[in-house]
């Protein structure tokens, strides 16, 4: 249940049968009905509620016309084998079974009859009786949680965790009707947020010719969807919360259109073809500000300019980074358009970068350090990006003042050149992996939670077989500080700056505008 496949939409009959097989029959044809023509799109269930009244009602209650819901619960009874026959009629229309018992023999009902979830009403979020009897059915849950504060969900959400079971949240208002003044939408971004693994949902009471409550729920993440459903009759009326078929469809087809006003989720959306277009002919293009540009000559700021408008098949400027090398494949003279057919685009070290950032994030995330919001990651590719995974470094500066804490990565395999400082003390703490620090004429290999001090002065390197993410805390970093043993070779510019997102999980392209 978790993640479903669809939204799943459950038509609620609650007592709506009025005690009549033939009455609950026509409910479920009137769903089928309106359902069909969203059928490849969704789930749909029809739900009933079961009270075993023999032992639910107070034997002082029965047969009581002044409280509230006796002489309507025992007015409607069905026998169990009058409601096998309504479940039979549900799944010959093609629906899942729900049912939300209210008491310990109807719930051990639900898996000798066949149903698909255990809905568990408001009243019921923690009767842990009843909820122990709801966990031994081993079906998956579904549970309202009207009126319920937040430490009780907490529970709730713990007991069915603990129990291995699939289990789903439903935003409620147990108000019968709901004003739309009090249904309290944004409960559903605080379920998101405070249980981000669980399937949350939208138990609606609102009047029933209302549209707007399943679109912000929609909207807001809400993927199972429940309303209760009827179909009037001489005698009996829909009380002011039941939707007749006609209201049902308008709910529905609300529904659907939220569904495409939102669009797809689990990643960003690809532009359509016109939105493509359109774009594109708002972007600048590549042309040649040079007498002529040679085939083979590479186009950069000073042989080339961009200007609106660009045509089809045009360089633009988005084309060009830092991390991009693009070539003329054949001569160009001053003003041409360079079409995307006369260049040859080197893009390998945007990949390049990348594919590192990557690594480092995964080897970030192994270590489960805490890295600050938003931290700037210096990549040190000594001798060229293309040799980075052999030797090279990524830095994370934390703090620097009159102390200095940084993060440093390395890859597996990969050493950093040997270096010194002469105005800065180090501590390096390994947090994660292997790390060996050739200091002088010494060496020594850590492990997770080892530590060793870098006096001033002190030449000394680093290596990882493994890879490694290791602490360096520091007096204050001073800019030229780093003196390098032997820089023959070294690549200009040998430190590539890329940002890491709040969430460490963003293997975002570099920035650009820093270097």
């Amino acid at each position: 249940m978790n993640a479903p496949e669809k939204p799943l939409f459950i038509f609620e009959m609650a007592n709506n049968h009025q005690g009549s097989v033939g009455h609950g029959k026509r409910i479920v044809r009137a769903m089928r009905e309106v359902s069909l023509p969203y059928a490849g799109r969704y789930r749909f269930a029809v739900k009933f509620q079961y009270r075993d009244l023999d032992t639910f009602i107070h034997p002082g209650a029965r047969g009581r016309a002044d409280i509230k819901n006796v002489k309507r619960f025992e007015d409607t009874r069905l026998s169990p084998g009058e409601f096998a026959r309504l479940l039979a009629s549900v799944r010959e229309s093609g629906f899942l079974a729900v049912c939300t018992p209210f008491d310990e023999v109807s719930a051990a009902r639900m898996p000798e009859e066949g149903y698909d979830y255990v809905k568990i009403a408001s009243c019921s979020f923690d009767d842990w009786p009843l909820l122990e009897a709801v966990a031994a059915t081993r079906l998956p849950v579904i549970a309202s949680a009207a009126g319920s504060g937040l430490e009780t969900i907490r529970k709730v959400v713990s007991f069915f965790a603990h129990r291995r079971l699939p289990f789903a949240l439903m935003h409620c208002v147990g108000e019968y009707p709901t004003p739309g003044d009090r249904l309290q939408m944004n409960q559903l971004d605080l379920f998101r947020r405070e249980f981000p693994d669980v399937t949350v949902g939208f138990s609606t009471h609102e009047a029933p010719d209302s549209a707007d409550p399943v679109k912000l729920a929609v909207a807001k993440g809400a993927r199972i969807f429940e309303k209760h459903v009827g179909v009037p009759i001489d005698g009996a009326g829909l009380n002011a919360y039941s939707a007749n078929p006609a209201q049902v469809g308008a709910w529905l087809a609300a529904a659907d259109a939220a569904f495409a006003m939102c669009g797809g989720t689990g990643g960003r959306c690809a532009p359509g073809e016109r939105e493509e277009a359109d774009l594109a002919a708002l972007r600048r293009g590549v042309f040649v500000k040079a007498e002529r540009i040679a085939a083979g000559e590479e186009l950069n700021a000073g042989n080339m300019y961009f200007a609106f408008p660009c045509r089809p098949g045009q360089l633009v400027s988005r084309d060009f980074s830092k991390y991009v090398r693009i070539a003329a494949n054949r001569s160009l003279a001053r003003d041409d358009a360079v079409m995307l057919a006369d260049a040859t685009v080197d893009a390998s070290r945007q990949r390049m970068v990348t594919e590192y950032v990557s690594r480092i994030v995964l080897l970030l995330e192994r270590s489960g350090v805490m890295v600050p919001i938003d931290s700037s990651c210096e990549i040190s590719h000594h001798y060229g990006l293309e040799r980075y995974p052999e030797i090279g470094l990524a830095l994370i500066d934390c703090v620097n003042r009159e102390y200095c804490k940084k993060i440093l990565v390395l890859l597996p395999g990969q050493r950093h050149p040997s270096h010194r400082h002469v105005r800065k003390e180090e501590t390096f703490l390994v947090v994660y992996g292997d790390l060996t620090v050739r200091y002088g004429d010494g060496e020594r290999t850590m492990a997770r939670g080892e530590s060793m001090v870098m006096e001033r002065s002190v030449p000394h390197s680093f290596y990882s077989a493994n890879g490694c993410v290791f602490e360096e805390i520091s007096s204050t970093h001073f800019a030229g500080d780093s003196f390098y043993e032997n820089q023959d070779g070294f690549a200009v510019p040998r430190k590539t700056t890329v940002f890491l997102t709040r969430s460490m999980l963003d293997r975002r392209a570099p920035d650009d505008s820093r270097r």
